[in-house]
């Protein structure tokens, strides 16, 4: 006779308790964040501007148009044609995959400061309460880093809480690329930070990954991409608990690796709920996609590895600090993101996250987390230090030619 603890339905309902019983220690312990959004409507206003225009007596192409087409588009087009759409349409040309890097460049360039006049008129503006003034002023200060002469931006738009994704090294001539996928509360305002926890944010990740990759193999032209360019969950609440944003994400993550330039292979290196994203997506991305590694990951919606059915090598890592050990790796009904990648059971490769602290120190320098991510990033796999959970992790892997 089967007993009543061990149904199938009262486990269901155990899981689902465990899962809503840590969401609400997080909110009320403070680890849950609310922000007001600011709402907007300019990119809205630029598409439909775009949809009316024409360039030597030609319609444009939708924005939609698979990437493919659209840098067909651009390739019959002057560096002077090229150079008007980018000026003109800043916020279309800006964030079109399949657009030439540097006229993306050019376009979000004029696209940031356009929004910064926007934000110089509110700071003055005495319709505004005072903590919409401050905001006006947090973003313009935002705004205003952006625009500094050695940045390149790939994505921007100032809608809403805002999306970008920023470039480090040259793109075009790279031989590998990494791409940073951060986690919760990621919008324009905590793009980057100044201070003792600069790595901590996307910029200070990538800027953090780039220069440990040109240390850890100086010959090997790398480019590494702070992605900042999906919604995501606002604090740890119950869009962080859901793969809903995950999903939306991992389409336009899909769309962008498709549209980078050249036959360079990539990796992804994906943080917290970035983690989620990437589990989502593993299946859909290209084969130039070689490494998905994952850092303090919740799960990645697959309670194994052979579940996200890709070709790229899953590598994890957790610090023995990270607060994100505490919540349940589990999923029912749509709450929760499955198993936990640095359980030997899931079969991904487990890296050391030695010198780490806590959820947001994997990008620190000095940390193995950074030394490892950068080994990967550069394709030196021998060079990768193993968890002692996993002392085989880069068996079976070899240094990539380039590296």
């Amino acid at each position: 006779m089967t007993s009543f603890d061990s149904s199938p339905t009262l486990t269901a309902w155990r899981a689902l308790l465990a899962v809503a019983v840590v969401f609400v220690m997080l909110a009320t312990t403070g680890w849950t964040a609310v922000h007001h959004q600011r709402s907007g409507d300019s990119r809205a206003l630029a598409l439909a501007a775009w949809a009316k225009g024409s360039i030597a007596g030609q319609p444009l192409p939708d924005a939609d148009t698979p990437p493919y087409k659209l840098a067909h588009f651009f390739a019959t087009l002057t560096p002077a044609q090229r150079a008007h759409l980018a000026d003109r349409y800043p916020l279309v040309v800006g964030n079109l995959n399949g657009a030439p890097v540097t006229t993306r460049y050019r376009a979000n360039r004029r696209a940031i400061g356009q929004a910064s006049a926007v934000e110089r008129k509110r700071v003055h503006d005495t319709r505004l309460s005072a903590s919409g003034r401050a905001e006006a002023q947090h973003r313009l200060d935002r705004f205003r880093s952006m625009l500094a002469r050695d940045r390149h931006f790939l994505a921007f738009d100032p809608s809403g809480r805002g999306l970008a994704a920023e470039v480090f090294g040259d793109l075009d001539r790279a031989r590998r690329i990494s791409l940073v996928v951060p986690g919760v509360d990621t919008n324009l305002l905590t793009l980057e930070r100044t201070g003792p926890k600069t790595n901590a944010a996307p910029v200070g990740m990538a800027k953090s990954l780039y220069a440990a990759e040109r240390a850890a193999s100086p010959g090997v032209r790398t480019a590494v991409i702070a992605w900042a360019d999906y919604t995501t969950p606002v604090g740890i609440g119950m869009d962080a608990a859901l793969g809903n944003l995950a999903e939306r994400g991992a389409v336009r993550l899909d769309a962008l690796v498709r549209a980078l330039p050249g036959p360079a292979p990539v990796s992804l290196f994906c943080h917290s709920y970035g983690s989620v994203l990437c589990g989502v997506a593993a299946d859909t991305l290209p084969r130039r996609v070689e490494d998905i590694a994952v850092a303090g990951s919740p799960g990645m919606r697959a309670d194994n590895a052979g579940q996200l059915h890709t070709r790229a090598r899953v590598w994890a890592m957790r610090d023995s600090g990270d607060w994100i050990a505490d919540v349940p790796n589990l999923e029912f009904g749509g709450l929760g993101h499955g198993a936990d990648p640095v359980d030997r059971g899931f079969g991904a490769r487990v890296v050391s996250a030695d010198g780490a602290v806590g959820h947001s120190g994997y990008f620190e320098p000095g940390t193995e987390s950074l030394d490892n991510f950068a080994a990967i990033g550069v394709g030196a796999y021998a060079s990768v230090s193993c968890a002692p959970a996993d002392s085989t992790c880069n068996d079976g892997v070899y240094a990539d030619s380039t590296a």
